[in-house]
């Protein structure tokens, strides 16, 4: 009964996440829109919390203090956040908020691949290939969510003026350069997934690749790393959504990858 519930309310969420996009294209039913989307969220949040039961050993989630814990002050910091700010500095606020969901992202795919390296560890190698598909979706999160991290903080760093322009000769190819070995590297990954070094490799580089990306982009066209950005962290939050078999994470990450490309192609 339980899951069925849990099933019901992932719909009713994802429904809210459509129509509160939806609103949001209009100035006069943004704010409801927003309002009815974090409604939405809610509803996941505390549906998960109270009815999620775990596939294999069949219990319920026991770590309510640390979960509420972790809402409370997650709530209380983000809400004072938000009433402090002006309205002139939100774009600096947006980029931080999106540079903590690109965070989320990388860690959720850090604590997987240690979980699921005890698998590999006990795991023959002629059984590898099963876990494959996994460790690959992990480490799509772990470079899309690394990348978005870094390059929110620094864009966030540009907007307030604590971080200036810098570039230098040769500064794109180095870009690409380190962008095609944390992808090598995570190809490797996937097929020898017990070395552990060369997957913490590709967290550096691609943190290393979100700050030099962000880097030499003038201050006017923020607007535009920070949507590109964003729609970044909604793929790695999709990449959660696939590892977890949790619908209502995939629907949201998708859309909002979906909905921050396109505004990236309009804002250029």
């Amino acid at each position: 009964m339980a899951q069925h519930i849990l099933t019901i309310s992932y719909l009713i969420a994802s429904i809210t996440f459509i129509v509160g996009l939806k609103m949001l294209s209009n100035p006069a039913s943004a704010r409801k829109g927003n309002l009815l989307a974090a409604a939405g969220m809610a509803i996941a949040i505390f549906a998960t919390i109270f009815l999620y039961r775990d596939s294999e050993t069949g219990t319920y989630l026991h770590n309510h203090i640390w979960i509420f814990g972790g809402l409370l002050v997650g709530g209380i910091v983000g809400t004072l956040a938000a009433k402090k700010v002006k309205m002139t500095a939100m774009p600096e606020m947006v980029s931080l908020f999106n540079g903590m969901g690109g965070a989320c992202a990388a860690l959720i795919s850090l604590i997987e691949y240690n979980h699921i390296s005890h698998i590999i560890s006990s795991t023959p190698n002629s059984d590898i290939h099963s876990i494959q598909p996994t460790i690959l979706i992990i480490a799509i999160g772990l470079i899309i969510g690394s990348v978005s991290f870094s390059g929110s903080i620094i864009a966030w760093g540009k907007l307030n003026g604590k971080i200036k322009d810098f570039s230098f000769a040769g500064q794109n190819i180095l870009n690409l350069f380190i962008l095609a070995i944390a992808l090598g590297a995570a190809g490797y990954v996937v097929v020898f997934p017990q070395h552990q070094i060369i997957f913490y490799s590709i967290l550096l580089l691609s943190i290393l690749y979100g700050i030099l990306f962000v880097l030499p982009i003038g201050g006017a066209d923020m607007p535009v790393v920070i949507s590109l950005l964003n729609s970044f962290t909604g793929v790695a939050a999709a990449c959660g959504g696939f590892l977890y078999d949790n619908k209502v994470m995939l629907t949201g990450g998708i859309l909002v990858g979906g909905a921050g490309t396109l505004l990236t192609i309009l804002v250029c």
